[in-house]
C-alpha cells in the first residue's frame, strides 16, 4: 500500500500574535488525492488554534480531545497539552493514533506528539510533516528581516510549496492574538 503524505505545517509567534498555516495537499504515493485539504482549525471556545500532520481521522480524534482537555482546565493550553500528550502516550487506543499537532493560544505555540513530547518550539518557530523541514529553514531563514509573523508564515510556506512535492500554495491560516 502506498505511503499518505503530503502535509506542511508552520507555526510562527512573534510580536504578540501567533499563526498557524497549513497547506492543502493529501498525497498518495505520487497521486494528490486532494488539493484543498483543511488541517489548521480553531479549537476550543475559538482562542485556539490547531494544525495537524498524519492520518486525518486520528488528528480530529486528538482535537476532539484536547478540546475537552480545555474545558477541564478552563482553556489552560499547557496544561491541556500535558494531560493530552499524558493520556496519548500511555492510552492503548490513543497510542495508535498516526498524528502530530502544532497548537497555539496567545502565549504559548506547542508541538504535540504521541511520544508524550509537548514542546516549545526555539525561536517562536515550529513545523511538522513532510514538508515540515522546509517551511522551518525558510521561516528561520526569514525571521530577522520579516516582522509581521503572517507575512512571514505565508512566505515561508511558498518557498516550501516550490521545493517540496508533498506541498502545495492552497493555505489555510489561522491567527491568534
Amino acid at each position: 500500500m502506498d505511503n499518505w503524505h503530503g502535509t506542511t505545517i508552520l507555526g510562527v509567534k512573534k510580536g504578540g500574535k501567533t499563526v498557524i498555516a497549513g497547506d492543502g495537499q493529501v498525497t498518495m504515493g505520487n497521486t494528490v488525492m486532494k488539493p484543498n485539504a483543511k488541517k489548521v482549525r480553531r479549537i476550543g471556545d475559538g482562542n485556539v488554534i490547531g494544525g495537524f500532520a498524519g492520518a486525518t481521522a486520528d488528528a480530529f480524534t486528538l482535537f476532539e480531545r484536547l478540546e475537552k482537555k480545555l474545558e477541564q482546565y478552563n482553556g489552560q493550553l499547557l496544561r491541556a497539552a500535558v494531560e493530552l500528550a499524558k493520556d496519548w502516550r500511555t492510552d492503548k487506543y490513543l497510542r495508535n493514533l498516526e498524528a502530530m499537532m502544532i497548537v497555539a493560544d496567545a502565549e504559548q505555540l506547542l508541538i504535540l506528539t504521541g511520544n508524550g513530547d509537548v514542546l516549545e518550539p526555539e525561536g517562536g518557530i515550529a513545523a511538522i510533516g513532510s514538508g515540515g523541514n522546509y517551511a522551518l529553514s525558510a521561516a528561520r531563514a526569514l525571521a530577522d528581516y520579516e516582522q509581521d509573523p503572517e507575512v512571514l508564515a505565508r512566505r515561508a510556506m511558498q518557498i516550501a510549496a516550490e521545493v517540496c512535492v508533498f506541498t502545495n500554495d492552497q493555505l489555510t491560516l489561522e491567527i491568534v492574538e
